[in-house]
């Protein structure tokens, strides 16, 4: 999906811690005995059964490991939908789990679209639970044809427009660097981005220049090149998006500090771009 080569293998670890910490949650699962009087109350935890699952393109592997780990651990099936842009992964991860000796149904992962497989999971009447991890939009779709079919379970985890709050004893240095984090990792293509920095006035200025210098020593190009810490972003429809809001950005008035061009003519890279002066009335 564009994602530099090393940041993609950091997300293969965290997977792999992923799967193990639920692992250990498989002989964990105890119901309670609650005082009933004369007769013995108990409950017990079962499987939901089928869980359909949808996931995004921005973390293809992480998205999959929180999704499937819990639910295998909770003694569930699986009908996964990864997204359009970045079906390889799970298709690969379901060969080894067959590799691995899982049975046959268990994990299934079927590609395609959201209006047709994606539906499909959300309506089927077989499917106990939907987990999804998306946008808004989508999502309320999700519990609409849920609440319409079988009174699916649902889980949503949706996008955001996460601030990040630095205060004036704060290491300015140190904050740069988190908040630079928070923004440009994968390309800023996370439902968790620190998208917006409020910073007190007593070192606004400082900081801003500091942003500023670290956004344009931020190295863009091919992800397979240690050196670089961002490649394309995954495709023309989500490149031309972020030109548009940066488009927004300068015509709503906010101080275009670096950046904002898309990076020649070939692939979908886009310059680090750094806004001040920016309101709160603004897209």
């Amino acid at each position: 999906n564009g994602k530099p080569y090393a940041d993609s293998v950091f997300d293969i670890d965290i997977a792999i811690m992923t799967f193990k910490y639920y692992a250990g949650w498989t002989d964990k699962f105890f119901g309670d005995t609650i005082p009933g009087g004369e007769f013995i109350v108990q409950t017990r935890k079962e499987p939901v059964g089928v869980v359909g699952q949808i996931i995004p393109w921005n973390y293809p592997i992480l998205m999959l490991a929180w999704k499937w780990a819990p639910a295998l651990a909770a003694g569930c099936t699986i009908v996964l939908k990864p997204a359009e842009q970045t079906p390889l992964t799970a298709l690969h991860l379901a060969a080894l789990t067959k590799e691995a000796g899982f049975p046959a149904g268990v994990i299934n992962v079927i590609p395609g679209y959201g209006p047709t497989a994606g539906a499909a999971i959300s309506e089927h009447h077989d499917i106990q639970k939907v987990a999804f991890t998306g946008s808004a939009e989508i999502g309320r779709i999700i519990m609409e044809a849920a609440a319409k079919t079988n009174l699916k379970r649902v889980t949503l985890e949706l996008g955001g427009k996460s601030p990040v709050v630095v205060f004036d004893d704060a290491d300015i240095d140190l904050a740069v660097d988190i908040t630079h984090e928070a923004l440009f990792s994968n390309h800023g293509q996370s439902c968790c981005a620190g998208s917006r920095t409020y910073v007190h006035e007593k070192i606004y200025d400082k900081f801003v220049a500091k942003a500023v210098a670290a956004a344009k020593a931020r190295k863009v190009g091919n992800p397979f090149d240690d050196s670089v810490k961002q490649g394309p972003q995954i495709d023309d429809e989500m490149m031309n998006k972020v030109l548009g809001y940066i488009e927004s950005g300068k015509q709503e008035g906010a101080k275009l500090q670096c950046g904002g061009k898309r990076i020649g003519n070939v692939g979908y890279f886009i310059e680090p771009t750094v806004f001040s002066d920016v309101t709160d009335k603004m897209r």
